[in-house]
């Protein structure tokens, strides 16, 4: 029997892929990665995607908040916080941890909870512990929710300098000379670690640049000219994270580069460079992202040295098995060596942050760019891969 005159019930309408884009966190980094947050929203696709923002505060609440970019902008040399943008700082946001389940709920004190539906991939916009290091990561792997960026291995190495430089030196990647200090060996024989540091000066010469070893943004770090600046640099350090490590000072010019995974696999952006900023004594937060100190984009590099350095930079992508993106530090030195720095799992991504602006010279937008990570993170599955 023909069903061709027999009246036809439309197909129902597939639901757009839903993101969920998360950021604030517990880290220092809270308030850049509001920043960004903003920055994402703006530029998410809302004719291809649902988005659903959620914050998580600086004590660790996840709030649903307002999708409202603007307000999450610096202003007057402030950044934003989760409150600010907080629908309410009574209710909490609570992702599945049963991978045949995706459905967000939110609950408040004395109400039924609400369920928001399913969540298809989750966009971390988390800077620092407690986001960027692999800790979220594995909570949506257990969750079975896709996400952008890199997997709970490679977020951990690409936030502990020490053990992203293991990692580099093995696949037999250039570094610089540095020393790392343990909690343990500061509470257990502070004035044998601190000799550690002032040996370590003594090879190589000051000035040292005394870091966080598991921070970001450039927050917590002193570069100290001589040994009276030196305790208080530990100190500062330290306030970010009990592990520091400290680095010491390579003559040449800062040169950065951007990895973006693509279908066929992880490609090179143009590079940049970042010129000394001149009212700050290095590049700092505030030279970052309160003075937006600019990079130069292109770096002005021969094609021998763009072409080298673009292999690094996916060498390193590669080396730390990191996926979706990655921004790759270097310094060129003055014989014409590239030593890697650092990498970046989740780099700044404001849209005068160098990452988008090195893959907008590459042909690249903002907007295109959000959209390649999270069909990135769509195609990939969770678990082991």
């Amino acid at each position: 029997m023909s069903t061709e005159n027999l009246p036809q019930n439309p197909a129902a309408q597939p639901r757009k892929p839903r993101v969920a884009v998360v950021f604030g966190g517990r880290s220092s980094e809270h308030g850049i990665s509001t920043v960004t947050a903003g920055a994402v929203l703006g530029a998410i696709d809302r004719t291809k995607y649902e988005v659903l923002p959620i914050g998580i505060t600086r004590d660790g609440r996840w709030v649903l908040t307002a999708d409202e970019p603007q307000r999450m902008a610096i202003t007057d040399r402030r950044t934003p916080e989760v409150l600010d943008v907080a629908e309410s700082i009574e209710g909490g946001v609570v992702l599945p941890v049963d991978p045949a389940n995706r459905e967000v709920v939110y609950s408040e004190p004395g109400a039924v909870p609400k369920a928001l539906g399913e969540v298809d991939v989750v966009f971390p916009v988390l800077h620092g512990p407690f986001g960027e290091d692999g800790t979220l990561q594995g909570l949506l792997e257990l969750s079975g929710v896709p996400y952008v960026g890199s997997g709970v291995l490679a977020s951990a190495v690409g936030q502990d300098k020490d053990y992203m430089k293991r990692v580099f030196t093995s696949f037999g990647l250039k570094v610089g000379p540095y020393v790392v200090i343990r909690p343990r060996e500061w509470q257990q024989d502070e004035p044998a670690a601190r000799k550690r540091i002032v040996d370590f000066a003594g090879e190589h010469g000051w000035p040292l640049f005394v870091k966080p070893a598991r921070a970001g943004s450039s927050i917590g770090i002193t570069k100290v000219e001589d040994l009276s600046g030196l305790d208080e640099a530990i100190a500062e350090a330290q306030r970010h994270d009990p592990k520091i490590i400290v680095e010491a000072a390579l003559s040449g010019r800062e040169i950065e580069c951007g990895v973006l995974e693509f279908e066929d696999g992880p490609r090179a952006s143009v590079p940049a460079e970042i010129p000394p900023p001149s009212a700050h004594a290095y590049y700092d937060f505030d030279a970052k992202y309160i003075d937006s100190t600019p990079g130069v984009v292109p770096a002005p590099l021969t094609d021998e040295q763009t072409a080298e350095l673009q292999r690094l930079a996916v060498e390193a992508f590669d080396a730390a098995s990191c996926e979706g993106l990655v921004r790759a530090d270097f310094f060129l030195t003055e014989d014409g060596e590239f030593v890697i720095n650092e990498i970046n799992t989740l780099p700044g991504f404001t849209p005068i942050s160098m990452y988008p602006k090195m893959w907008e010279a590459s042909g690249v937008g903002y907007a295109e760019l959000v959209d390649r990570l999270i069909q990135a993170a769509l195609r990939r599955p969770t678990g082991l891969r």
